[in-house]
């Protein structure tokens, strides 16, 4: 590992992510070493890490780590974040796009604007919306949800539309909109038996025209106060579902909203601001747990 380990915090919505390069570390980054950076007391504290690493079909490459170690395929959010460390390293500009290699696949990026107060409106061109429960790990036949009903715990059954982004998603359509009712049954559905990767879980509501709430439980992380990727999913199932009619859909978190275009071919565009929070280095002593960890 180098002496000196430089990196980037921002957060989109609330949702804040630790950006560093990982061409820069000489040992892995364990699920014990990003749990530790993740860490609100006793790290950096964030809700995931964005590594930096070459490419060999995109300008830049990019592996994500939510808190709990584990690894995740996309991430709206971070993908912004990511445009945000780009720009402050001189390697992007505004207004001229750029491309990024993930797990879950090639995305496009712009960075369209940055405010006198430093804060960037990004757009990333999300990918094509699939809703075949064999895209999300779903257990049976490939078939699409549309509602198809989920047993949880003392026999609780919630309506689920399955998307994946890239990523696993299950968005669950509700009258009401209650965090207590998110942490209570979204835990569930994130590690069901039945989707054998885990799945991102919203819940969501229509209230207005193009306008969409949702409470978001990330995989790896619980409960955020946004998400890039959720949004995408939240916006296709309610074009999808018809329970909006316009395909440019608002979609409000409790971190603040973000703009979804859903097209007819179902490719989805993501648009949000990101704020840069610092940047930073960690000291030696650090380093050297991280090194111990690896």
């Amino acid at each position: 590992m180098s002496d000196r380990i430089s990196f980037y915090k921002g957060h989109g919505l609330g949702n804040d992510y630790i950006a560093l390069d990982l061409r820069d570390l000489r040992v892995y980054l364990s699920p014990m070493s990003i749990r530790l950076l993740c860490d609100r007391h006793t790290g950096v504290g964030a809700d995931g890490i964005l590594g930096r690493t070459d490419s060999a079909v995109a300008a830049f490459g990019l592996r994500i780590f939510n808190p709990d170690g584990s690894e995740a395929e996309k991430s709206g959010n971070g993908l912004r974040i990511f445009a945000a460390y780009l720009l402050g390293l001189g390697e992007v500009s505004v207004g001229a796009p750029f491309t990024v290699e993930t797990p879950g696949g090639l995305v496009g990026m712009t960075v369209l604007s940055e405010s006198a107060d430093g804060v960037l409106m990004v757009e990333a061109e999300m990918g094509t919306a699939s809703f075949r429960s064999t895209a999300v790990g779903l257990r049976g036949p490939d078939r699409e949800t549309d509602g198809e009903p989920l047993e949880l715990e003392a026999g609780d059954r919630v309506p689920i539309h399955t998307v994946s982004m890239g990523n696993p998603h299950c968005v669950v359509f509700v009258d009401e909109l209650d965090s207590e009712d998110l942490r209570r049954r979204a835990p569930q559905i994130c590690a069901h038996p039945d989707f054998a990767r885990g799945t991102n879980v919203q819940f969501a509501r229509s209230v207005e025209a193009g306008v969409v709430e949702a409470l978001v439980w990330e995989r790896g992380a619980g409960e955020t106060s946004a998400s890039g990727s959720s949004a995408c999913a939240v916006a296709a199932a309610a074009v999808r579902a018809g329970i909006v009619a316009e395909r440019q859909v608002e979609v409000r978190m409790p971190g603040g909203s973000l703009r979804v275009e859903v097209r007819d071919d179902w490719s989805v565009l993501l648009t949000g601001p990101v704020e840069g929070v610092y940047r930073g280095e960690l000291t030696a002593g650090m380093a050297a747990r991280l090194k111990e960890l690896g």
